[in-house]
This record gives structure tokens, sequence and C-alpha cells, in this order.
């Protein structure tokens, strides 16, 4: 298929404003506009939407892009046009009028980008008109939701499978921020594209603080921590009802917070506005059930806060990776009571999949596990995803405020061997049970009180041997087979502790963390960058202003990290201002008069 060009550096510079790719962006988009396919993981503000975006502009035809959330389609098109790109999308929320207008524009190859639901790309009627397109190549976004091991499976994602061979030779690409190795096999394998290359950006975000607190006075602690954030700043607090949504949502007016309340017990306009006031800073804060974010392309989210514990990791990072997408530093807050887990595991078990149910709990395991974590929160929250960090990250709540160490070899070993002793067959539960002497039917049944290891462990309590067992997980000596009923497996490592080769030094779980030491915010790293903080101010009211005349997205005008970037250069003349972070030629055209003369009044 013919090439519209060969210069992507060019179009990245000029349409987009960036001026080098980041990692495996490149290789990426090289291999999709030689016609490959791709599964493409990368973490959340990554830069997944480029891989498919650019190529799009390179390749014969329009791009189908396969979008979950009808607000997320609208603030990619929104952004895309601002970038002077041709782009589109086909919901619900047109009229018919729109919709028509849409569809001449696709047929008249007008579009490079189209953006459809999967229930709308799947419909016969809708696949025919698909294939009497040109056809650049098809982007599935969210891709994890293809998969039943995924942690927010969608039963309208499985058809899509159908499109690999309905288009063969069109670039099929599947993209997800969230997706263990299990998840990532099984989307491949749906999808047909199995022999397709994996591209892994890498899990870590480094400029997101992980801070747990216990659960104590919860709509207090959420004020303090508000009130310890800049009143510019803008964020999202996550509760697992609607009922809570509401309760916090007032306590946070009350107080004067700019807060608004987001689920789908509202009504679709008052939703709407409130994610339209959030994303044009209107809304300083918005408490919402998980359903809100999905389709929240604002990168300058300077916090997230967890008000209750959420059933996955696959979830919380994904929640969390919605703050700080700019690359500026952001905070991912959350606070955990064991109420929360109780709650979490009774809404699973209210199923009536039972392999649904069994994955779930295993996940649900791996979440208390991190929000107990007395090691490095980064190191165990990369970890579950296959991700090793050689070092403790420093920018964790563990990390700024350490836990007390003591030589745990012994109780390594006891743990261990308990696991090795018991067949490798049995999770954490049964193997405390053995350790600490208890009478079961399951003890019985397999005759574990007759083994070496049976009330080896009486002198540590269930707490603290959870936590051993969890934190010889993190640390690499254990793993749970979830394809095992989340059985404790040795890892080859674990040889080195059990022949007495390492000195092992665990940490002692805290029962109520000390508030860790802060590290300045917002403010030290603008300061670092050279940035002059009041006109920063000054360019982010006038973005405010422009945003508001232009009924947009805020950052759809220009991302923290561009003003941040203007401040810092001030330049003087459209030649400098196009080496600002995000300027391309549209957005030269369309805001650069105003904002360089805002710079030299500056």
């Amino acid at each position: 298929m013919p090439l519209r060009s060969t210069n992507i550096d060019e179009t990245l510079a000029q349409v987009f404003g960036y001026h080098e790719f980041r990692p495996h962006q490149r290789t990426i988009v090289e291999h999709v506009i030689g016609g490959g396919d791709a599964f493409v993981l990368m973490p959340t503000g990554g830069g997944k939407s480029l891989c498919y975006q650019l190529p799009a502009m390179h390749r014969e035809g329009v791009a189908i892009v396969v979008s979950p959330l009808i607000s997320l389609m609208k603030d990619q098109v929104d952004a895309l046009r601002a970038n002077g790109v041709a782009a589109a999308c086909l919901n619900s929320s047109l009229s018919a009028e729109e919709s028509a207008s849409v569809m001449a524009d696709v047929r008249a190859g007008r579009l490079d980008l189209l953006y459809v639901a999967p229930e709308r790309l799947m419909l016969d009627g809708f696949l025919d008109f698909v294939g009497s397109l040109r056809i650049a190549l098809f982007a599935i976004d969210e891709a994890h939701c293809v998969s039943q091991w995924g942690h927010d499976f969608r039963p309208e994602y499985v058809r899509l499978g159908e499109l690999r061979g309905r288009f063969p030779g069109i670039p099929l690409l599947a993209l997800t921020a969230t997706a263990d190795d299990q998840t990532r096999e099984d989307v491949r394998v749906r999808l047909g594209i199995g022999l397709a290359p994996v591209f892994t950006a890498g899990f870590d975000r480094p400029n997101i603080r992980y801070t747990v607190a216990d659960k104590s006075s919860a709509p207090e602690q959420l004020k303090a921590f508000l009130a310890e954030r800049p009143s510019g700043d803008s964020g999202i607090v996550y509760c697992l009802s609607r009922k809570r949504v509401d309760e916090v949502s007032r306590k946070l007016c009350a107080a004067g917070v700019k807060a608004a309340a987001y689920h789908a017990g509202l009504r679709p306009e008052v939703r709407t506005r409130v994610q339209d006031d959030f994303l044009q800073d209107k809304v300083r804060v918005v408490v919402a059930t998980v359903a809100f974010g999905m389709g929240i392309d604002k990168p300058d989210v300077r916090f997230v806060v967890h008000y209750d514990m959420p059933k996955n990791i696959e979830g919380y990072y994904q929640e969390t990776g919605r703050a700080g997408r700019d690359g500026l530093s952001a905070d991912a807050f959350m606070l955990f009571g064991l109420q929360d887990a109780m709650t979490a595991r009774m809404l699973i078990e209210n199923s009536s999949n039972a392999e649904q149910v069994r994955i779930e709990l295993h996940k649900l395991s791996a979440m208390v596990g991190f929000a107990e974590a007395t090691t490095c929160r980064r190191r165990v929250l990369l970890g579950y995803f296959g991700e090793r960090l050689e070092e403790d990250c420093g920018n964790c709540d563990v990390c700024l405020n350490p836990p007390q160490l003591y030589d745990a070899t012994v109780d390594a070993q006891k743990a261990l061997s308990a696991v090795f002793r018991t067949g490798e067959r049995f999770g954490i539960g049964h193997v405390i049970d053995v350790l600490k002497g208890a009478d079961t039917d399951k003890i019985r049944q397999w005759d574990h009180d007759k083994l070496s290891v049976y009330r080896i462990g009486e002198t540590l309590s269930r707490d603290e041997w959870t936590s051993v067992f969890r934190q010889l997980i993190h640390r690499g000596y254990l793993r749970q087979d979830i394809a095992a009923y989340s059985a404790l497996k040795l890892e080859p490592a674990a040889g080195t502790v059990l022949r007495a080769e390492t000195e092992l030094m665990l940490a002692r779980p805290r029962i109520a963390p000390k508030k860790a030491e802060k590290k300045p915010r917002r403010s030290s790293a603008l300061s670092d960058l050279g940035v002059d903080e009041g006109l920063f101010e000054r360019l982010r009211d006038l973005r405010r202003e422009i945003a508001a005349e232009q009924q947009v997205p805020a950052y759809v005008v220009f991302g923290d990290k561009s003003l941040a970037d203007m401040a810092s250069r001030r330049p003087s003349t459209p030649e400098e201002f196009l080496e600002v972070h995000g300027v391309g030629q549209a957005k030269l055209a369309r805001y650069g008069d105003v904002f360089l003369e805002a710079i030299a009044a500056g």
C-alpha cells in the first residue's frame, strides 16, 4: 500500500509539536507503516495513541480506532483537530445530520482517523460499509477488555476477533496500559494476531508518588490531603459506591472545595457538565465511581485519591495513571481498611461465574498485598506486571518513611519449608495454618499435621506471617500461580535462603504508618525546569479563557507541560514558539500571537 510520506520526524514536529520519540514509539510507528500487526503495552501517558495516529497519517486510507467510551472519542478527536488532523467519531451522541456528515467525509476519503465503539463497528451493515473503504489500519484501544483475564472484560469486545479474517493484510494494533502475561497472550490469540510482536515500554511512572494510609477518619484524611495541595491543582477521588460518591462530594463542597460528583445514577446531561467543567478547570475535584476517567484525556491531573481500595492492581494502576500524564510530579493516595477488602470480596463472590470469581479473588489478594506492603511500593506494583526494579524508588511512602527491619532469615526458612513440604499446592492461608498448628479439615484431610513444619511458627501472629509471605513474593522468592488457585510456588532464589546462603532482612508490619516526609510538589518541579511560576499561572489563566471561549478542554489548547516550557524558554518569535513542547504548525497559527503577546508582557 503506497505511503503518503516517509518523513515521520517531520510529522511528529509539525503536527504534534514533539521533537523526539519516546521509547519504542519510532519502532512501532515504522513497523505499522510497513504493514505489521502489533501488541502495544505502554503505561497511561506513555504515548500509546501516537503509535496509531502517526501511522494513520502515513498510510493511504482511514484508520479505524475502536474506543470504549464516547467521552474518550470526543477528547481524542478534539485534540487531533486542534493539531490540524482530520479526525471524527461516530457514536450515539451525534445527531442524524452529524452522523451523515461524518459518513460522507469517510466515503470521500477526507478523514485520517475515525473513532467508533466496538458495538457499532461489528454491526453487519457497518462492517459492509467499512469493507467498501480503503483502510489504513485498525487500532483496538483498551485491548485488555478482550480477555476474560483482563480486569475489565467486556463481551462486546470479543467479536473484534473477526476483523483479522475479514480484513487480511490490514495492520491491526492492540493497545493497552494494563495487561499481565496471561492477558496479553489471550488478547493476541482472540484478535488473531498471535504472531504479532509485543512492544512493552515498561510500567514505571516515576513522577507519581504512591502513598497508602490506614483508613481511620476518612473525610478528615481526605481534607488534610487536599489542604496540602496547591489550590490550582486538579484531581480525582474514587469511591466504590454511588452513595459514597455523593456523601464525599457534599462534604468537600461544604469544606469550600470546588468538587462535583460523577456516577451512573446521575442524568446524562449532569455527567456531561461535570466532565466538561473538570476538563475546563472550572471544577477542581471530581468525586466518582471508577467509570469516570477512562474517557478523560486530561494530562494535568495532579492527584488521584482512592477513598476505597480498588478490587485489583490493574484497575488501581490504570486509575492512578490518570495523574501526571504530562510528566510533572503527581500523587496517588489511597486509604486502606480491612473492611474495604471484605466489601470487595463480597462484591466479587456475588457472581455466578465460578471461574471469574476465582480469577478476581486472586487479583484482590494481590491488591491487598500492595496496600499492606512494607517494602517499596513501586517494586510491588511493577513486580505484579513482571517488571523488576533494581533498587527502591525513593518516591513512595514506604521509601520516604522506611519500616523497621529485622533479620528474618529463620522466619523465611520456615515459610519456604512449609511451602515445599506441603507440595507447592496451597495458598497463603493454608500454609499459615500449617505453621500455626491449626486444626482444620483441610489439614487433617492432607495429613499436614504430621509434617515436620506443623506448628513451627506459633510465635508469630497470622498478620505477621502474612507479611512475611507477601514480602517473599515481592522479593522474588515465591510466586502465586493464578492458574493453580493462587498456590504458592518456590522460585529458584528460594534455595539460597533455605540453604542459609542469604541473610534476609524483612520489614516488620506497621499498624499505623507515620506521616511520610513530604517532598516538594509542582512548585519545585517547575523551579527545577527554570520556570517563572508567576508567568506560568498567567498563561494558565489565558489558556482557561481561550478554552472556555472555544468550549474545549483546557489541555486541548495547551497542556501544563507546554505552558511550563513557555514560561521557561520565554519565546519571542514564531520560530522560537515552535520549539516549545507540544507546539506544531496548527497551534502556532491558532494561538501563537496571543501567547507570544502574553509572554512578552509577562
